[in-house]
C-alpha cells in the first residue's frame, strides 16, 4: 500500500461570525433621549406662557372693561405706556354686570349712615330725594372711599338736582394714568365697590367726565383732544360701576365736559379740574333730562303751523313744505338727471 505524503495538510474550516454591532447603533435609544429632552423644553415653555397669564390676569380683565383710550399723555405730545387693546375687538364691549353681588359695607340696614333714609325697606330699592337722604348716602360714600385709601379725592354736594359725587385728582393721587381713559387700581376698586351700593337705589346715575385745560400737542384736534379724553373716561367709570353690580338701566346719561366746567378756575392745570362725577339724580330732574333728550310730552307751536317737535319723517316733510313750498314742487326729468 502507498504510504500517505507527508505534504498533505489537513485543512480546517474556520466559521466566522460577522459583527452588527455597527449597524444596530443607527436603530438604538439615542433619538428616545433627545425627544426626551425636546418634549421637556416644550412643556416647560407652555409652563412659563401660563405663569405669565396667570399674573396678568387681573391686568387684562382692567383692560377688557375700558372702553378704549387715548394713548397720548396730556399736553406732552408722546405715547406712554397704555392699557388699551386694539380697537375692532370681537370681544364683548360692554360687561356684564355681576347681580345679586354682596352688598357694599356699610349700606342699609346695619349702617348707622342710613338713619335718613325713611323709604329703605327689606327687599325695596331706596329713593335718594331729600336731603337728609341724599347725605345718608354721602356717608355711605365717603365709608367706601377712606377703605380705598382715595378719602382725600372724593367730594360731595347736595344740590336740588340731586347728590353731586366728585371723584377727583390730587397732587399725590391721580384717578386715571396721565393722558389716558386707563382707571387706577384704587379707583377702580372703588368703583366696582360703589356698584351694589348704587343698584339698591331706585334713582337713576348721571356720569360726567372732566379734564383740565392742558391741550394736546402736535396733534390734530379733531383725533385727539380732551373733549375725546373725559368722553372715554366717563365711559370707563361706567363700565366700573356696571362690573361692580349696578344695572345697566340705572345709567341715564354718560357725557364729556373737557375742561368746559372747571373747579379751580384760577389754575386751569390744577388736579382737582381732573375728575369724574356721579350725580344721583332726583326723580323729576331725571324726568328733565330724559325729556330733553327724547320725545316731547307736548308741542309748543312756535309760529302758526309750525310745531317745536317732529315726531317721524312724514311730519318732517310736510313741516319743510309748509316751510319752504317753493322747493318742494316735483322735480322735472332734468332735474331729476342733475
Amino acid at each position: 500500500m502507498p504510504k500517505p505524503k507527508s505534504s498533505e495538510k489537513k485543512t480546517e474550516t474556520v466559521i466566522r461570525r460577522s459583527s452588527r454591532r455597527h449597524d444596530d447603533e443607527g436603530h438604538g435609544g439615542a433619538w428616545k433621549v433627545a425627544f426626551a429632552d425636546f418634549s421637556l423644553a416644550l412643556m416647560c415653555l407652555f409652563l412659563v406662557l401660563w405663569v405669565m397669564a396667570a399674573r396678568n390676569q387681573e391686568r387684562i380683565q382692567q383692560v377688557l372693561l375700558t372702553p378704549g383710550g387715548s394713548v397720548l399723555d396730556e399736553g406732552q405730545g408722546f405715547k406712554p405706556e397704555t392699557m388699551g387693546g386694539p380697537r375692532g375687538s370681537l370681544l364683548d364691549r360692554e360687561p356684564v354686570p355681576q347681580r345679586g353681588a354682596a352688598q357694599a359695607p356699610g349700606n342699609a340696614a346695619g349702617s348707622g349712615g342710613s338713619a335718613g333714609i325713611d323709604n329703605q325697606d327689606a327687599g325695596a330699592k331706596a329713593n335718594y330725594e331729600t336731603p337728609a337722604q341724599q347725605q345718608a348716602l354721602a356717608r355711605m360714600l365717603a365709608m367706601l372711599a377712606e377703605e380705598a385709601g382715595l378719602a382725600g379725592n372724593l367730594h360731595t354736594v347736595v344740590t336740588p338736582q340731586g347728590l353731586r359725587v366728585m371723584l377727583h385728582d390730587t397732587d399725590r393721587q391721580g384717578m386715571f394714568e396721565r393722558g389716558s381713559a386707563a382707571p387706577g387700581e384704587r379707583f377702580a376698586r372703588l368703583l366696582r365697590r360703589m356698584g351694589p351700593l348704587f343698584a339698591q337705589m331706585r334713582n337713576q346715575l348721571l356720569i360726567v367726565g372732566h379734564t383740565d385745560a392742558v391741550p394736546f400737542a402736535g396733534h390734530d384736534a379733531g383725533v385727539v383732544s380732551n373733549w375725546s379724553l373725559s368722553s372715554e373716561r366717563a365711559l370707563a367709570a361706567r363700565a366700573q360701576l356696571l362690573a361692580g353690580g349696578m344695572p345697566v338701566d340705572g345709567i341715564l346719561q354718560v357725557i364729556g365736559m373737557a375742561d368746559r366746567a372747571p373747579i379751580d378756575t384760577r389754575d386751569a392745570a390744577a388736579g382737582i379740574n381732573r375728575r369724574i362725577e356721579l350725580v344721583v339724580l332726583t326723580d323729576a330732574q331725571a324726568r328733565a333730562i330724559a325729556a330733553m333728550s327724547g320725545t316731547p310730552a307736548a308741542v309748543q307751536p312756535l309760529a302758526p303751523d309750525v310745531d317745536a317737535a317732529v315726531t317721524d319723517p312724514g311730519a318732517l316733510q310736510a313741516l319743510r313744505a309748509r316751510l319752504f313750498p317753493s322747493r318742494t314742487q316735483p322735480q322735472t326729468a332734468a332735474q331729476a338727471a342733475r
